[in-house]
């Protein structure tokens, strides 16, 4: 990991992951950002899962959260949204990052509040309590999607900034083509 690049990249995704430790309105927290830029931009193996995994349980440890078996779904979503991040490597345009963090902040709705019904008995295991789960968190979702976008600005568009003017980060151009590429 002595690649200058790639210690940026590690750099930012865990500041990202330090902002959930810092006071912030429910639900705006940097966790699909920095799980879609991990995506983006990590390619070694386990890395692109680790360091956006090791960075959403250390802060969550570092606010003196306990485990609950939701965070499963939570860090779940999470690796989803890294999935999400990898359609992004090799074609990271304005629009598909906006696309892909969109894409981002409804796995996280999806995945983590299907959690929260399923392993809660606040409601009913049915599918109107399912319906119920969905309906009562839309209200908290616009901060998710609002956080997303504030910290995918910040993540992706502070580094092609950082890469158009430090010539050690800027990415080695290869063969490799994307499988969408045309």
């Amino acid at each position: 990991m002595s690649n200058p690049r790639t210690i940026t990249v590690v750099a930012l995704v865990v500041i990202a992951a330090l902002m959930r430790v810092l006071p912030h309105p429910m639900n705006f927290t940097p966790v699909a950002a920095l799980a879609l830029f991990a995506g983006a931009y990590l390619s070694r193996g386990m890395m692109v899962l680790m360091v956006p995994g090791v960075a959403l349980v250390f802060s969550d440890l570092a606010m003196g959260h306990g485990f609950h078996p939701v965070n499963l779904f939570v860090y779940g979503s999470m690796l989803l949204t890294v999935g999400v991040g990898r359609l992004l490597q090799y074609r990271r345009t304005p629009l598909r990052i906006v696309f892909a963090t969109l894409a981002g902040s409804l796995v996280f709705f999806i995945v983590t509040n299907f959690g929260f019904w399923l392993l809660t008995s606040i409601y009913p295991h049915s599918l109107e309590g399912l319906l119920q789960c969905y309906v009562r968190a839309i209200p908290f979702v616009r901060f998710t999607i609002l956080g997303d976008f504030c910290y995918s600005v910040a993540l992706f568009g502070g580094f092609a900034l950082a890469a158009h003017t430090v010539p050690l980060l800027k990415e080695a151009r290869t063969t490799k083509r994307s499988p969408n590429a045309g």
